[in-house]
């Protein structure tokens, strides 16, 4: 059963427009918005039924708007700024739940938010819903299929990614010929993406994983056309994704990319 109405909490990005066009061809009527002054798009109130601008940390206010819209599911899509997930103007809901909140990065925040929404009757599905076709399976995705020493190295980053992401530290790595160039840190990963590029002086690999047991109601690995073309000036020639766990935003986009600038696009699965 297709949930009706649904609400977006929309961050910046090409994300929300994305879902809010996948909503739409799903067959949902009303769909609103909760959008965020200097993150979101405004073009995005082209595509919904309603929207409610707001600054970061008015959880009431967001919370009132989706009851007045009679609203029981809601989706997160779209990052919001670090810099202003760190500058936070919170209303007393907002406060109060920060009270109970151990460790203040994006997952402990967010999914403390999820919970906010559940008292009010309001369940936060899946990032993903209707974008699983945008979610490739394992093999070769994109672009030039590769030799098999490359698919080696793709295989390394995977695995030295899966191990960062453990431990919390970042989920992208690049690496060249079995050595570790550059780790995603708080920069995001096209930064991590440069530095790692200018390091190989062409020919590396890129590889973006999930966190162990990641919560994809709000923390889904994306890959999109800026990744492509960050990875392309930089000298990387293969971006490897986590199978069934990473979304391509505009994914003809990301194809025709691939194919003009001869990056290789592939998924690989973890060897549980």
């Amino acid at each position: 059963m297709i949930p009706d109405p649904i609400a977006m909490i929309a961050g910046n990005g090409v994300y929300p427009a994305t879902f809010a066009a996948a909503a739409r061809r799903a067959g949902v009527e009303k769909l609103v918005a909760a959008a965020f002054i200097d993150e979101t798009k405004p073009e995005l109130a082209q595509q919904v039924n309603a929207i409610e601008w707001l600054r970061v940390g008015q959880l009431s206010k967001m919370i009132s708007f989706f009851k007045k819209h009679d609203i029981h599911h809601a989706v997160m899509v779209g990052q919001i700024a670090p810099s202003n997930l760190f500058d936070l103007r919170p209303d007393m809901r907002l406060l109060f739940m920060l009270a109970r909140v151990k460790k203040r990065n994006a997952e402990s925040l967010f999914g403390a938010i999820a919970g906010e929404l559940q008292k009010d009757g309001i369940e936060l599905l899946l990032a993903t819903t209707f974008l699983e076709d945008s979610m490739p399976g394992p093999g070769h995705v994109a672009g030039p299929n590769p030799r098999q020493r490359r698919w080696d190295d793709a295989r390394y980053g995977f695995d030295i990614a899966k191990a960062s992401s453990k431990l919390d530290i970042g989920q992208t790595v690049v690496v060249k010929n079995g050595t570790v160039l550059a780790v995603e840190a708080f920069e995001g990963t096209n930064e991590a993406i440069k530095r790692g590029g200018r390091l190989g002086k062409g020919g590396a690999t890129m590889v973006k994983v999930s966190k162990p047991n990641q919560d994809m109601r709000f923390d889904v690995p994306v890959i999109g056309p800026a990744t492509i073309t960050a990875a392309a000036e930089a000298g990387v020639d293969i971006i490897v994704i986590e199978a069934h766990k990473t979304l391509l935003l505009e994914k003809e986009s990301v194809f025709q990319l691939c194919a003009q600038n001869k990056v290789s696009l592939l998924a690989l699965e973890e060897n549980l």
